[in-house]
């Protein structure tokens, strides 16, 4: 994916926001992947038991569902050029961090990809098949292999850390900017903020 662009904006488009389609997309994956994230963690402790596999089931129907809305928003991304920095962050923000804002987002794009993936390996070769909505078979990412999935288990685990923790990294930098630098870059993305 192409790095955006790092030139400030010129003076009619310094609070240009990104397109509603790219606001929705992050909102709706964002929110999605925090409830992903707390089922996770919350339906690996339970007890075997018909809720359990319940759970399980949605997980893997969400799982479906947020990488297909990140596959549609990663080529709504590479078709639509997000809206360039603002000087103000452009002239303040040192490299590294200017690299870490790169690196997160890469890495991010990457992951909304490779998780739900490795799920899905995990559960073809531990041979439960998904079956989308109860109605809707999909088709094994990788063929039934015990072995296989005992190597794979560990690495949806992981990955979903990793993505979690990015998240943070992202959260945590964005109300940076907003309530410390106070140079509107969250606006891009939440643009009725300027209206309070």
């Amino acid at each position: 994916m192409p790095a955006p662009k790092l030139a400030a904006m010129n003076s009619k488009s310094v609070n240009a926001s990104y397109h509603p389609v790219s606001v929705l997309l992050h909102w709706v994956l964002a929110i999605a992947l925090l409830m992903m994230i707390a089922v996770g963690v919350y339906m690996t402790d339970l007890p075997f038991s018909p809720q359990r596999l319940k759970l399980y089931n949605w997980h893997k129907w969400a799982g479906v569902t947020i990488l297909t809305l990140s596959v549609l928003r990663l080529v709504w991304r590479w078709t639509h050029t997000p809206p360039a920095l603002p000087a103000k962050v452009v002239a303040s923000m040192p490299a590294w961090q200017m690299l870490a804002y790169h690196a997160t987002h890469g890495l991010l794009y990457a992951l909304f990809l490779i998780v739900p993936l490795v799920g899905w390996a995990y559960s073809s070769a531990a041979g439960f098949p998904i079956v989308l909505f109860g109605v809707l078979p999909l088709p094994d990412f990788v063929a039934v292999n015990k072995d296989l999935a005992e190597m794979i288990k560990p690495w949806h685990e992981i990955s979903a850390f990793a993505m979690a923790g990015l998240i943070a990294l992202h959260v945590g930098a964005a109300l940076k900017h907003h309530f410390v630098d106070r140079d509107g870059l969250l606006q891009r993305m939440v643009p009725w903020l300027r209206n309070s």
